[in-house]
C-alpha cells in the first residue's frame, strides 16, 4: 500500500497582535482553524493558499514566507495531512463576498486566546504554526517549484 497524505495549505495572518481564524462546521462540530484548504488539481502550492484565504475569509493574500511545512496524522485513523503554512501580508476585504461552505465566521485572537482554545482547534497544527510563526520561522517561497 502507498501512503498519499492530503496536500493542504494554510495562512498564518497577524494584524495588530491578532491572529486571523476561522470557525468552521466539520464532522467533530465547530471548530477552529486558520484559512486552510487543499491544494487542488493543476494548482501551485502558494496559488491554493491565496485562494484558500479569499474563500474561507473575503480578505486578499499574498503570501511572503513559508513558515513550515508539516506532516500530521488524524488520531482515529490513517488519514494524513501534508500542510505547507504561510505568513504575508493581507489585503483589501471583501464584505459582500460569502465565505466557504462550512465557514460560519471569520475571528481576530490573541496568541493567548489561541492557546486557551485548543479543545476547539480543528488540529494541534493551529498552535503549532502559530508558535513557529512567532519563533520566527521565515523561509523562501521560491524553493516552492511548479513545473506545471
Amino acid at each position: 500500500m502507498v501512503w498519499k497524505p492530503d496536500v493542504t495549505v494554510a495562512c498564518v495572518v497577524e494584524r495588530d497582535g491578532r491572529f486571523l481564524l476561522v470557525e468552521e462546521e466539520t464532522g467533530d462540530g465547530l471548530r477552529l482553524n486558520q484559512p486552510a484548504g487543499h491544494l487542488e488539481p493543476n494548482e501551485s502550492i502558494v496559488d491554493a493558499a491565496v485562494r484558500e484565504t479569499l474563500e474561507e475569509t473575503a480578505y486578499d493574500f499574498t503570501p511572503a514566507q513559508l513558515t513550515g511545512v508539516y506532516r500530521w496524522t488524524r488520531p482515529a485513523g490513517s488519514l494524513s495531512y501534508l500542510r505547507f503554512t504561510f505568513s504575508g501580508q493581507l489585503g483589501k476585504h471583501h464584505p459582500e463576498r460569502s465565505l466557504d461552505t462550512g465557514i460560519v465566521r471569520t475571528l481576530w485572537l490573541t496568541r493567548d486566546e489561541i492557546f486557551a482554545s485548543s479543545e476547539r482547534h480543528r488540529s494541534p497544527l493551529v498552535v503549532r504554526c502559530v508558535e513557529d510563526y512567532l519563533a520566527g520561522n521565515r523561509y523562501a517561497i521560491d524553493a516552492l517549484i511548479d513545473c506545471s
